[in-house]
């Protein structure tokens, strides 16, 4: 069976990014506080956003009005996806770890075929 350890990057990068997420609410409480209303909104961005919480964090903490506007909405339209993304990778990594019968395994693997054996003289 072939091994693939994309998996394990992905949850590198993942992990990390909540890790960064958690680190800058730790070092900059004041940027939090002034980006999200309530404590509720950054911990649920932290377990399942943490790109689209992270570029919110910095996208409003360097406007004026406290307001997003044109170009800000891409650049969290772009967080949003590899936040899926990440998602989507981790999920197709993990679908050969499904037991059979449940919905979204794999088939089985077809058992190997042996060569047919010489007639015996």
């Amino acid at each position: 069976m072939k091994q693939n350890n994309a998996g394990c990057f992905t949850a590198a990068v993942v992990g990390m990014s909540r890790f960064i997420v958690l680190f800058a609410w730790i070092a900059r409480p004041i940027a939090f506080d002034a980006a999200f209303s309530s404590w509720i909104i950054p911990c649920l961005g932290i377990m399942i956003l943490p790109f689209t919480t992270l570029m919110y964090l910095i996208l409003i903490t360097n406007q004026v009005g406290n307001t997003l506007s044109g170009t800000d909405w891409i650049w969290i339209a772009l967080a949003v996806v590899v936040d899926i993304a990440g998602a989507g990778a981790a999920a197709a990594q993990n679908r050969n770890r499904v037991p059979q019968g449940y919905p979204g395994a794999l088939p089985p693997e077809p058992p190997a075929s042996t060569p047919p054996s010489a007639p015996a003289a």
